[in-house]
């Protein structure tokens, strides 16, 4: 049985409302209020300043000490 391929971003979007995150195939539109309770509770300056990682796995917010998996937003996304 072969092993499921990680989830992984070309890129991220953030706006006033929502996370964009780019996937290969489409985007996906995650609002601040189901990402964490610091970033719904966060500025628009400190969402904006979001790192996506170099494999496109995961996202710092660094004046947040946030970090989340791309496939965990999704997982959440997706049961919500």
């Amino acid at each position: 049985m072969r092993a499921t391929e990680p989830v992984t971003a070309k890129a991220i979007k953030t706006t006033d409302r929502e996370l964009v995150i780019i996937l290969p195939d489409r985007e996906v539109h995650i609002p601040w209020d189901r990402c964490s309770p610091r970033l719904a509770g966060a500025t628009a300056d400190q969402r904006q300043r979001s790192i996506l990682s170099p494999g496109g796995y995961g996202i710092h917010w660094p004046l947040l000490d946030e970090d989340l998996s791309v496939e965990g937003l999704l997982r959440a996304e997706q049961g919500a």
